[in-house]
């Protein structure tokens, strides 16, 4: 079990309202994450105000409370979270602040400590107080740990919550960080009324329509060199399928290909300023990295998931970028080759 430093435990325990935020396009660990501390909040007779950029996806809508999540499309986000002073905030599954997107207000929120809670090996401590334990798969994980710290039993929509951030950022207990003490956890959670079929019907076996009339739009444009494999979409190709631009959730299941070692996939976005921008969603096969590669280009995650926004257009960027993947994969392979 992650060791919990005591600042962590005095900061919540001091603290009456708390704003707690997770990343932008948040994932099942952002929303599950930002769930699990709300209901653990409550339990401790705290009033916890949760808030993200962006809305939170339909697959993770059911979840319990989802409906108490304050997003920017809601009437009252400016007065009840961005113009509202707090006496502690919370970021959770977060790397870097600008993950935070504009649910944090550093003219406002600035004059309360602020916690980072996360697991990613690329998180830049940015925090007053930081936890962070990347040996963790994911941040409901280290909420669990939290749980028992603070007496509240893995139980009811807390279970539920945590355990759909276990599953998506395991891909259901098959990435190379499922580990003995994360089986661990999920068992306790399903002891506590989680379903883990359920949970994974809703997340990874589910996909809209929309979405797979996306991917057919999207996988014409693949390439594979050098043991990358890249595809690429801009708005238009958004709009066709009937979705707002986002992520896709290609890269998966392009790292699939067998003759590759990692995959990107590119998706260029219209600023509201006018500027244009390019996220890049990067995927590694075990014993590749691409979180190193991620935090040179200003973002982060995992070894094996990671991602960045550049600025550019997808004609200056991908060039770029896939050269240095194909750089990063010749030196890794380069380093395994020694190892053995």
């Amino acid at each position: 079990m992650t060791i919990i430093e005591p600042a962590v435990l005095h900061a919540l325990t001091n603290a009456n309202q708390i704003l707690c935020i997770s990343h932008i396009n948040p994932d099942g660990d952002a929303v599950g994450s930002l769930l699990g501390m709300g209901w653990l909040l409550r339990h401790m007779g705290k009033q916890p105000t949760l808030a993200l950029q962006d809305a939170v996806p339909h697959e993770h809508q059911v979840l319990p409370a989802a409906a108490t999540i304050i997003t920017a499309q809601a009437a009252n986000y400016r007065s009840d979270v961005q113009e509202r002073a707090f006496d502690l905030v919370i970021s959770l599954d977060g790397s870097s602040p600008d993950r935070m997107g504009n649910a944090y207000n550093s003219a406002v929120h600035g004059q309360a400590p602020l916690l980072v809670i996360d697991h990613h090996i690329t998180n830049t401590f940015f925090g007053d107080i930081n936890w962070v334990a990347p040996e963790c798969a994911a941040t409901c994980q280290m909420l669990a740990y939290l749980a028992d710290a603070l007496q509240v039993p893995l139980t009811g929509e807390l279970a539920e919550c945590l355990l759909t951030g276990l599953v998506t950022d395991t891909l259901c207990f098959r990435t190379s960080n499922t580990t003995p003490a994360v089986l661990e956890v999920a068992q306790r959670l399903m002891q506590g009324g989680a379903s883990l079929v359920d949970i994974t019907q809703r997340t990874l076996n589910r996909q809209p329509f929309a979405m797979i009339k996306l991917w057919s739009l999207i996988l014409p444009t693949i390439q594979l060199e050098d043991g990358v494999i890249w595809a690429a979409a801009d708005q238009p190709v958004f709009a066709q399928a009937g979705l707002p631009v986002g992520d896709t959730g290609l890269s998966s299941y392009l790292v699939t290909a067998d003759e590759a070692a990692m995959s990107a996939v590119f998706v260029q976005k219209q600023e509201p300023a006018g500027s244009t921008s390019v996220e890049c969603s990067f995927r590694a096969k075990p014993r590749y990295n691409v979180a190193q590669l991620a935090l040179s280009l200003g973002g982060g995650g995992h070894p094996a998931a990671s991602g960045c926004t550049l600025a550019g257009t997808l004609a200056e960027v991908v060039p770029h970028v896939v050269g240095l993947m194909k750089t990063a994969r010749r030196e890794q392979d380069r380093q395994l080759s020694y190892a053995q």
